[in-house]
């Protein structure tokens, strides 16, 4: 899995038919002690209906394809998870909100 930040949206007007209905994020990886950038922003899948700005949990490759809605679906990253706080160490990190 991966941890990013939605950083955009992407808006189709023709896309594969087995994807209307959900809407395409563009996603920052950030690293989980710190949430600043770590990686190259990918797009996803937005299974969960998150905001720009939330901090989420990515799902690549053949795991994309096994959740409810994208079974079937020509999807290789889906967000399938809001995350609403992160404790590393016994300590807090992150905290939504």
């Amino acid at each position: 899995m991966i941890l990013g930040r939605i950083i955009g949206t992407v808006v189709c007007t023709q896309k594969d038919p087995r994807l209307s209905g959900h809407s395409l994020q563009v996603v920052e990886p950030i690293s989980m002690a710190t949430q600043k950038s770590d990686g190259k922003p990918l797009v996803a899948i937005d299974t969960v209906g998150a905001g720009l700005g939330e901090v989420v949990l990515v799902v690549t490759g053949s795991s994309a394809r096994q959740t409810e809605s994208t079974t079937g679906t020509p999807v290789d990253a889906v967000i399938m998870g809001i995350v609403d706080c992160i404790d590393l160490d016994g300590q807090r990190v992150f905290e939504k909100g």
